[in-house]
């Protein structure tokens, strides 16, 4: 070391030279004054702005994941001294999420004082013992000065190739999401071990941060990660805070129970034919096989929406097996050239990648339900030994060529959920079943759509379901113990008829016929068991099963959370809701927390939910009239009275959202009643929430409860929390 480094640094001893530190040289001393070791860093020839701008964003911040600044020369920083290891991984998840959700912590305090820090790495994150520090501010950006600078220093990109954010490979402006990528490089490495963009070169690594997505984890972390990593900026969390919240929910969720038998999720076969509109078909063979293995009793066969969430994503089998919580996958591909097709098919190991078993298919284009069972089959075979006999059912139909062509087209626009790809699946269905009048499954995706666009308001109930029951009718003429026709049967017995005997005993004997497929427990519990026995608690293990089996599901995660809110469970309501965030900033999700905070009463929250709501979904009408309801009583009149007046011409129960939130029990009562008239399907659903209490308790109850066969006696929360009045 240098003596004149010590005697520019006047009364701090130096005793080691213990790095480079970006714009300088970094020292280990001794404060002679207060005898207590610091850390000094000393400025490159050049650097005074840079070391002005740390300088400054340090002072600013006092956060105990923040280095301390403790005094500052004309060329040099002293600092307190962090005696840790770079934030290199991979840790144990518990772990990671500590560390994880320290540096969120530290990061919220610098963007709440305008300061991002846009060199986020390992290397400036120490961990020690006890917590872990967050250094070198050196690239910092102050906000106050983001008007005049630039985000490249003479023209050249700042921050380090791995880790920057698209934007900031770019030289584009940049905000707070721009840290959140870095953050979502670094959670990676802490939880893998390895970069989430590491080239053969610094072109190749700032490549990658442009173009390509990492490997995928098998962590429970992982949804949060490809969050933080999304290359467009809207996509990503839109603050720190939400980044720890998730973090946070993750970090206290409870750990999923073992399934201890077999479990399987089957991805979307790959579309190797030269018409890339093929991919309905491939789509719908892994479909079908999906189907039929959910016949094998005992076997966990992860649900569609989750499994196929994975489509066009590089395959890294174990991650995904981790992700869905299975022991073993089905991939493949489909080429279709023709009349021929070929089909590939591959059982692997969730743990190791093995195969366990793969086979290929050549076969005449009429055969593909021979190959379909043939699939099904082997797969049962392997599992036989865990399980014990159990045969597939047999096929009651196999369906011509053209009908089942014509049904997977409509299953592929089914899945698109827009007015538009519904109203074509619709046709496509019907074109299906009159193709082949035999074949139930065009029928049953029919009723499917039906009371989607009951239940959404897109068509009157008494012609949603007249034509509903006309399918359902023919279905059970030809199977007549079919589990799906069964349920929906149940479903459509209580939101319009009303009979709860009729409808309970459909459920049970659809649940008795397809006792692993937790949707149908589900939907016993959200149209009997909860309005009608007041049973909460079941009716919310039932949704919590739902999610074991389509984790991916932001929907049924939704609902798994309004649950929780009725039951009391407001903490563990609001930490799933972040989870499900995690996968996917769906506007759900936000309804379900906002209806959380409301009935909490806990108005500012819900509004700001609310208004999350309505921005990602202007055509529900929920999401309106909760947020004019909260609108309202927060004292935003004004704002509120045009959303009031669009609701007043829509179907009624959004009125009733309306008027119960501001606290006007007779008006909710009057809209209520006409709910109930039109057969509007969250009378059913919503109407027993503990959340209505104010018109459970009021005069007008009884009446309206004897118009549905109801019981009069509000529902209790489980936890006999009461909800707070929002008036």
């Amino acid at each position: 070391m240098s003596l004149d480094i010590g005697h520019r640094l006047g009364p701090y001893e130096v005793l080691a030279r213990i790095g480079e530190g970006g714009m300088g040289e970094v020292y280990k001393a001794r404060d002679t004054r207060l005898d207590r070791i610091v850390a000094i860093k000393t400025l490159k020839t050049g650097e005074a702005s840079r070391f002005e701008r740390e300088a400054r964003a340090i002072a600013a911040l006092n956060h105990p994941n923040i280095c301390t600044l403790f005094d500052v020369g004309a060329d040099y920083l002293v600092m307190e001294f962090v005696d840790g290891k770079p934030a290199h991984g991979p840790l144990p998840l518990a772990d990671a999420l500590r560390v994880a959700i320290q540096i969120a912590a530290a990061l919220e305090a610098a963007h709440g004082a305008g300061i991002l820090h846009r060199d986020l790495k390992p290397a400036n994150i120490l961990m020690t013992a006890a917590s872990i520090k967050l250094l070198d501010f050196g690239l910092a950006k102050i906000a106050e000065a983001q008007a005049s600078d630039a985000t490249t220093l003479e023209g050249s990109i700042v921050g380090t190739a791995g880790y920057m954010s698209p934007e900031q490979v770019r030289s584009q402006p940049l905000d707070a999401r721009s840290d959140i990528f870095s953050f979502g490089a670094v959670l990676y490495e802490l939880i893998s071990g390895r970069r989430a963009f590491q080239g053969a070169s610094l072109l190749d690594t700032l490549s990658g941060v442009l173009y390509l997505e990492p490997a995928p984890l098998a962590s429970p972390a992982a949804p949060i990660i490809v969050r933080c990593l999304a290359k467009d900026q809207a996509q990503r969390y839109q603050s720190i805070t939400e980044v720890r919240s998730a973090l946070e929910a993750l970090q206290h969720r409870p750990a999923q129970a073992e399934h201890s038998g077999p479990s399987i999720a089957v991805l979307p076969f790959a579309n190797m034919s030269s018409d890339k509109e093929n991919e309905y078909f491939s789509d719908g063979i892994a479909e079908e096989i999906l189907n039929t293995l959910a016949q094998i009793r005992g076997l966990k066969v992860i649900a569609r929406t989750s499994s196929f969430a994975f489509r066009g994503k590089e395959q890294d089998i174990t991650a995904i097996a981790g992700v869905l919580h299975v022991k073993t996958v089905l991939e493949g591909s489909v080429r279709r050239a023709g009349n021929r097709i070929r089909v590939t098919a591959q059982l692997i190991d969730g743990s190791s990648g093995a195969h366990v078993w793969s086979e290929r298919y050549d076969r005449e284009l009429e055969d593909v339900f021979a190959v379909q069972d043939e699939i099904a089959q082997a797969i049962g075979e392997r599992v036989r030994e865990q399980l014990g006999p159990g045969e597939l059912q047999p096929r009651h139909h196999r369906p011509s060529i053209a009908a089942y062509d014509l049904y997977l087209r409509g299953l592929h626009q089914m899945a698109k959920l827009s007015p538009e790809s519904i109203a074509r699946a619709r046709e496509l269905f019907l074109q299906a079943a009159a193709e082949d009048d035999q074949y139930i499954e065009p029928r049953l995706a029919l009723v499917a759509t039906e009371i989607h666009l009951l239940i959404e308001g897109g068509k009157p109930a008494a012609l949603a379901v007249q034509s509903a029951r006309n399918e359902l009718r023919k279905v059970l003429a030809i199977d007549d113990g079919n589990a799906q026709a069964n349920h929906w049967l149940g479903v459509i017995t209580a939101i319009y008829d009303y009979d709860w005997p009729e409808s309970a005993r459909l459920f049970r004997r659809a649940i008795a016929a397809s006792p692993d497929d937790h949707l149908l427990e589900a939907r016993f519990g959200q149209f009997y068991l909860f309005p009608v026995e007041g049973r909460l608690r079941e009716t919310t293990e039932a949704a919590a099963k739902l999610v074991a089996q389509d984790p991916l599901n932001v929907f049924a995660r939704g609902v798994w959370c309004t649950y929780l809110n009725w039951s009391g469970e407001f903490e563990r309501a609001e930490q799933e809701a972040q989870a499900a965030l995690g996968i996917e900033d769906h506007w759900w999700v936000r309804q379900a927390l906002a209806e959380g905070y409301t009935f909490r009463g806990l108005v500012e929250k819900a509004l700001q939910q609310a208004r999350a709501a309505v921005q990602m979904a202007p055509w529900n009408p929920r999401a309106m009239a909760l947020l004019a309801g909260l609108l309202t009583i927060s004292g935003h009149e004004d704002e509120a009275e045009p959303i009031r007046q669009k609701l007043e011409t829509l179907p009624p129960w959004a009125m009733f959202v309306y008027s119960i939130t501001v606290g006007n029990v007779d008006e909710a009562a009057r809209w209520f009643r006409q709910s109930v008239e039109q057969r509007e399907p969250y009378v059913v659903i919503s109407g027993r929430s503990p959340r209505f209490r104010l018109l459970h308790e009021s005069p007008h109850w009884p009446a309206l409860a004897q118009m549905m066969n109801l019981p009069a006696h509000p529902v209790e929360p489980t936890r006999s929390l009461k909800a707070r009045s929002t008036r």
